[in-house]
Order: C-alpha cells, then sequence, then structure tokens
C-alpha cells in the first residue's frame, strides 16, 4: 500500500478494536506490518502505537547488547 493512499476501513483485517472490542472507525486506522488494523477510537490507535514503539525499541536495545556482548 502507497504511503501516501489513506487507509480504508474496508482494508482492515479486524472488525472490533482489540482494546475495547467495539466497532472499529475509519479515522481510528493504522497500518501494522502491512496490514490495516482498526480501533474504535483514534485514542486506542495511539495507545497500540505507543505499545508497538515501546516493544520494537526494547528488541533493538536488547539485539545491540546481545551484538555487543558477542564480540
Amino acid at each position: 500500500m502507497p504511503a501516501d493512499e489513506p487507509l480504508k476501513i474496508e482494508d482492515a483485517v479486524n472488525d472490533t478494536c482489540p482494546w475495547s472490542g467495539k466497532p472499529i472507525a475509519a479515522d481510528a486506522l493504522t497500518l501494522y506490518r502491512g496490514a490495516v488494523v482498526g480501533f474504535c477510537n483514534p485514542g486506542c490507535r495511539d495507545k497500540f502505537e505507543t505499545a508497538v514503539r515501546h516493544f520494537e525499541d526494547a528488541l533493538m536495545a536488547r539485539r545491540s547488547e546481545r551484538a555487543g556482548n558477542s564480540e
């Protein structure tokens, strides 16, 4: 999916918000690993993006740590 193309609710891989269980909304979509994921509101979407960023940063730090220890 091109970066400049808006995300569409009909492309979402889910029908309900993974945080609340409520139906997803067109203004609360994000792209995750190439797939459109929907949330019930932008707050839930932002909470997801923050969590993903946190875990990705932690994984990168661990990989860097291990790479440094193996030298």
